[in-house]
């Protein structure tokens, strides 16, 4: 088998014989715009897992996260902070401040407490 039998990259060739004849239908998706396919197969993806397959209708989730379209970077110390800084002071980046920097805290709803930690003492 030649190399050119099996790989179709860089041309819009039809679907082989093959695969056409051994699938039971496949789709072609991308966002609109087709700027980050990747964020666009895991929201599809996600959408898929809470469909129940009885209609055409639409799920109930939000079409993006709040990061979307970004990577996000969640430096642990100062430190890290500041060289995430100077790295994008180097390389362009289109970036924001998602959260201030600050010093982290339990979540309210968090036990500070271990809830068995009196379990081994009877």
């Amino acid at each position: 088998m030649r190399a050119r039998e099996f790989i179709r990259e860089g041309s819009r060739a039809p679907v082989p014989t093959q695969l056409d004849q051994a699938s039971q239908g496949s789709m072609l998706t991308r966002d609109i715009g087709g700027y980050d396919r990747t964020y666009h197969m895991n929201r599809l993806l996600m959408a898929a897992a809470m469909a129940d397959g009885s209609s055409k209708k639409a799920v109930n989730m939000d079409t993006g996260s709040f990061v979307e379209k970004y990577n996000v970077i969640f430096p642990y110390s100062d430190l890290e902070h500041m060289m995430i800084l100077q790295a994008m002071a180097t390389i362009p980046t289109d970036s924001h401040e998602l959260t201030k920097r600050s010093k982290s805290k339990e979540p309210e709803d968090t036990h500070t407490v271990s809830p068995v930690s009196n379990w081994n003492k009877k």
